[in-house]
């Protein structure tokens, strides 16, 4: 069974192959490519869409299937890619901001859907001291954008008041890219971050801290009142590690110096306000969860903090 990381390395050399029959100087190749692909998308549509009024007719054990389907990440882009997903494109937007929440709560911010339009385009407004901080571009770009776009990839363009918008790319033949990567082609230095998935963080007891390995990379995850946190392992104050670093109530104490930080707050110091932790983005679900690592620790593998 295909998992995520090889589902998207076949749905990009798909997008590549079409991207080169996209190039080629024959107009009557280009032509028939098209429609061979459009012949291709139809039919494996309406093959998929009977499938699922098979088991929908199979009553609750049938929509139990179906609610299963719908949340598997495979088959959740499939859905979509066909207009088969049973959820709006409202809904779906909503339940990836709810995602986001402790992470921007973290900071002192929040979020609000402004308006969801007709032809796929988001408004949304930064609320709090998030609005405006240093901190608000990431929050938008690594985590409200890698959201939405996973969970709802036929957004056509996200708007937040206040940041500046990249213009919406130009659909090719077919939009595989929307299976992989959040609704984005591939590119590595996007942002100069790379998300990687978290392997350990649901065995994470309530109130406890822990440091785990991403790609080579440690780093410090906490759990508090259902949510989960992130942050570099390394202590402002010291320089050390926070390898065995203990957590009361919201409070991390560096094991080494001894100084505590609000891992709730975005690591902000509570001996020393002018030091805080290094907070990373992190989207976590029912069954994975993901960190947005910064490109050169990614790159650098191995080299542990």
């Amino acid at each position: 069974m295909a998992n995520r990381n090889e589902f998207q390395q076949r749905a990009q050399v798909i997008e590549d192959l079409i991207r080169k029959l996209e190039q080629t100087a024959d107009v009557e190749l280009r032509a028939a490519a098209k429609r061979l692909v459009q012949a291709l998308m139809e039919m494996h549509g309406e093959g998929l869409e009977r499938a699922l009024e098979i088991v929908y007719n199979n009553g609750a054990a049938g929509e139990e299937i179906i609610a299963c389907l719908q949340r598997d990440e495979i088959v959740k882009g499939l859905l979509l890619l066909h207009g088969l997903h049973p959820d709006d494109l409202e809904t779906r937007v909503r339940e990836a901001l709810e995602k986001t929440r402790p992470y921007l709560q973290s900071h002192g911010g929040n979020v609000e859907l402004l308006h969801v339009d007709d032809a796929g385009v988001v408004k949304l407004r930064l609320d709090g001291s998030c609005h405006g901080c240093p901190s608000s571009a990431v929050t938008l770009k690594l985590a409200i954008e890698d959201a939405i776009y996973e969970a709802a990839p036929d957004v056509t363009r996200l708007i937040v008041d206040g940041v500046a918008q990249a213009p919406a790319p130009i659909p090719g033949y077919v939009p595989i890219e929307q299976l992989q990567n959040n609704g984005h082609a591939l590119d590595p230095a996007r942002d100069g971050t790379e998300w990687e998935e978290v392997d350990g963080i649901h065995a994470l007891l309530p109130g406890a801290a822990s440091v785990l390995d991403v790609s080579g990379v440690k780093f410090l995850f906490c759990r508090l009142d259902g949510n989960y946190y992130a942050y570099e392992n390394r202590c402002p104050g010291c320089g050390h590690a926070l390898d065995g670093a203990l957590l009361e109530a919201a409070v991390l104490a560096c094991p080494s110096c001894k100084l505590r930080y609000d891992v709730v707050r975005a690591g902000r110091g509570v001996d020393q306000t002018a030091l805080h932790l290094a907070p990373l983005p992190l989207l976590v679900e029912q069954n994975h969860a993901r960190i947005a690592m910064p490109l050169s620790k990614v790159q650098r593998g191995g080299a542990a903090l």
